[in-house]
């Protein structure tokens, strides 16, 4: 596989591993509760009924597979991520610096472009302004006053403009040897199941594998 499919198949270990644990971590799928209903005490005649709760997963019979089950997937994790390991290694790039330096590069370029979009402005606000004065009884008063604001921008448009268009170029650049990387690259795993199958048919091969051995 290569390594979109790795990391493809990385997530599908996790969300499988995500639930087993949620199973596991349940006291109601990991115990057996009986509650008998002691009738006999209460009057001469009845029987004691004895009622098994139904535990919240199809799985619950199980649990000791779903275990077994648990550390298969942490072993295939192991063994992927190793092995993605070493084909990132064998990349003429470092892949994980670069995706994390791109994403850098885009937040930079939205905020020059951001900034180019900014104009000179020059705009009066009606009665946006107040003051103090005396008045003819010589009582200090408030007055308000329109107000006219000047708004230019203090940089070179044309230095961040050719900065911004020069850095999304180097983005693009980057993201199409990563895409490149991504699709060319050789992960020596071999997938055990395949990656659309669900928790239970990918529970059930691998317990019938189990009973085999």
């Amino acid at each position: 596989m290569n390594l979109k499919e790795a990391f493809r198949f990385q997530n599908k270990l996790g969300s499988l591993m995500e639930e087993a644990q949620g199973i596991l971590s349940r006291d109601a799928n990991i115990t057996r509760v009986e509650n008998t209903y002691l009738r006999k005490k209460v009057f001469d005649g009845a029987e004691n009924e004895t009622v098994v709760d139904t535990p919240p997963t199809e799985f619950a019979d199980r649990i000791t597979d779903i275990v077994r089950f648990l550390v298969f997937l942490m072993e295939q994790r192991e063994a992927l991520s190793k092995a993605i390991r070493v084909a990132k290694n064998a990349l003429p790039i470092d892949m994980d610096s670069e995706v994390g330096l791109n994403a850098k590069r885009q937040e930079i370029v939205r905020v020059f472009k951001h900034m180019t979009d900014v104009r000179n402005a020059e705009v009066v606000i009606n009665g946006g302004g107040t003051g103090y004065r005396f008045n003819q009884e010589g009582n200090q008063v408030t007055y308000r006053c329109d107000v006219k604001r000047v708004t230019t921008i203090n940089f070179d448009r044309k230095v961040v403009r050719n900065l911004a268009a020069e850095m999304n170029r180097r983005a693009d650049l980057i993201s199409a040897e990563l895409d490149r990387c991504m699709v060319n690259s050789e992960v020596a795993y071999e997938a055990p199941f395949d990656v659309n199958d669900s928790f239970s048919e990918v529970f059930d091969a691998f317990a019938d594998a189990q009973g085999k051995d």
